[in-house]
């Protein structure tokens, strides 16, 4: 590891302020992904503003019909929090799910979203709970957050501070994990709320997407058959050492299946 300066910061202004004095500088949530990065020379930056304790950066709380987590929210929190469990437990279910236990104890929500990781499971629950995604500046709805592979519209020194997540009728999470990291190969988040159903897929392509088709089927029938008989086209799709396009292909519609059955199951 190289050189650089460490600082703490007392409030997001002063967090900001930081990183607009100097363009070399990070944020620092959890560092479950940056410090990695730097340990492989992938990112150097001059400093590291740390951000993972301001004070109720971390808080999770329940505001109307919507659940506000704070972006230094820990992995485990959200997994354990009564509130999260009992609302919104494919939250719950996403987040026990993320790495291994070190990485639940330190890696934190907002960290995850700034770095949006393709294969990362917070994405699909941001877009498929269709979560607004708070920062020092704005709120931006999940649909309007992700761009690309390893990109989102948050401007370089803009931190996010929370992330509100509307309560759903139902929801739940599938996944299918690589093995050693934990990581989604494949992993779905369906959402139902009235008659309206959010499907979002993580690990399949370069980013998070919702899928039109499931979306369809799944509104005229909330069922896992319907989920299982969609066809899903493998043209965007990533291929790898861990699974080809079609494979992937093949995963969705089968994670999704599983996804409402739990979803339906409460």
């Amino acid at each position: 590891m190289y050189a650089f300066n460490f600082e703490r910061a007392a409030d997001a202004k002063t967090a900001v302020a930081r990183l607009k004095a100097d363009p070399a500088a990070k944020f620092l949530g959890g560092g479950q992904s940056l410090l990695a990065a730097m340990k492989l020379r992938l990112a150097s930056p001059s400093t590291l503003v740390d951000v993972a304790r301001i004070p109720g950066m971390a808080e999770i709380r329940v505001e109307g019909n919507e659940i506000v987590i704070g972006a230094a929210a820990r992995h485990a929190d959200v997994e354990a929090n009564a509130e999260v469990r009992q609302r919104i437990p494919a939250l719950a279910t996403l987040a026990g799910g993320i790495g291994d236990r070190q990485v639940r104890a330190m890696g934190t929500i907002g960290g995850a979203l700034a770095n949006d990781d393709p294969a990362a499971d917070y994405p699909a629950g941001v877009l498929g709970l269709g979560a607004t995604v708070v920062t020092d500046r704005r709120s931006i709805a999940a649909d309007d957050f992700f761009k690309g592979l390893y990109e989102t519209v948050l401007e370089a020194d803009e931190l996010i501070t929370a992330v509100r997540f509307p309560i759903p009728d139902q929801a739940a999470y599938a996944k299918f994990a690589n093995p050693a990291s934990r990581f989604a190969l494949v992993g779905v988040l369906v959402a139902r709320t009235g008659n309206a159903v959010r499907v979002a897929v993580t690990g399949a392509a370069d980013s998070v997407f919702r899928c039109q088709p499931l979306e369809q089927a799944l509104s005229g029938d909330f069922t896992a058959p319907a989920a299982r008989g969609v066809k899903v086209d493998a043209g965007r799709l990533n291929s790898d050492l861990h699974g080809s396009a079609q494979y992937r292909a093949h995963l969705i519609p089968v994670l999704a299946a599983r996804a409402v059955e739990a979803a339906l199951k409460g």
